[in-house]
């Protein structure tokens, strides 16, 4: 996951700026959104007016069925990122017969992960409640996450606990879509603090190892834990490839067969910039994976 400040920054105003121009575009594509919805009560002492909302993307075409969900989680080192930058992915997603749910979660130096993890389980869980209002199927449930929202898709994943606490059956998530995904494993990430500029993440991670480790996926996952599919790119940071075959060894190790595919040439926000296309390599195997019917054709 080396992910130095300087280097991440600039991508992200980059990404910011591609994804402004291409919302213009693809807000005319099939499908319909219910933005900004609240997934805390506004009642609630934490509630954030702004980090606790979320978008709904449905296709418009009605089905016989109720239709896979995919949670979408956004990235951004753990400070910074908007739901609002990815209404591609949840357009891209309803128009291939699924229907999507872009969160907004809390970020730091506001709060450390934990609470983040916590407001993505708040989000999940009502997304679990009210979900067959929008024509998806609250039992079907996939996390997917880029970069930090990967490391978050995959300890929610795993980690059965953080949703039960919030009311929901954990049994609900199907499985998980894991693009170029940080954060597997911070206990090891920040005890060799090896590449520089790692200080950083104390802030949103804070100083305690048990913390670290808890809120890693690493050490969560169980033979029952529901099934991963991994990209990562080819020419992403060295440590978010190592961590991901690492976790793929793991998942192994525990008899589950995880899918990990490396895409050539890819650096770290391009994995997530090409899902503005829709016949990209990672929404073939994501709809393979939730068994989506019923997309519609990109013409």
């Amino acid at each position: 996951m080396r992910i130095f400040f300087s280097r991440v920054v600039p991508g992200l105003l980059l990404l910011t700026l591609l994804l402004g121009l291409s919302n213009e575009y693809a807000v005319a594509r099939p499908s319909r959104r219910t933005q900004d919805v609240a997934y805390v009560p506004p009642t609630d002492p934490a509630f954030d007016t702004e980090r606790h909302r979320l978008d709904v993307y449905a296709p418009k075409k009605q089905a016989a069925a109720p239709r896979p969900v995919v949670v979408f989680i956004h990235g951004g080192s753990w400070n910074s990122g908007n739901k609002n930058f990815y209404s591609f992915i949840g357009r891209r997603l309803a128009k291939q017969g699924v229907v999507a749910v872009i969160i907004n979660y809390r970020l730091a130096p506001q709060v450390e992960v934990p609470a983040m993890a916590e407001d993505c389980a708040r989000a999940v869980a009502w997304t679990a409640q009210h979900i067959a209002e929008y024509g998806g199927d609250p039992q079907r449930l996939y996390l997917m996450g880029h970069s930090a929202g990967g490391g978050l898709a995959a300890l929610l994943t795993a980690d059965t606990q953080r949703l039960a606490r919030w009311g929901m059956n954990p049994s609900s998530i199907r499985g998980a879509i894991l693009d170029d995904p940080a954060g597997l494993d911070m206990l090891d990430y920040l005890q060799k603090m090896q590449y520089p500029g790692d200080e950083q993440y104390l802030l949103p991670f804070g100083n305690s190892p048990a913390v670290w480790r808890d809120v890693s996926a690493m050490y969560h996952v169980t033979a029952s834990t529901p099934p991963f599919l991994l990209f990562v790119g080819g020419e992403t940071y060295p440590s978010i490839r190592n961590s991901s075959e690492k976790f793929r060894q793991k998942l192994v190790a525990l008899g589950q067969h995880p899918v990990l595919q490396e895409l050539p040439g890819k650096k770290h926000v391009p994995m997530v910039l090409q899902l503005y296309w829709q016949y990209n390599i990672i929404y073939r195997e994501l709809l393979a994976f939730v068994h989506a019917s019923g997309a519609q054709s990109a013409r």
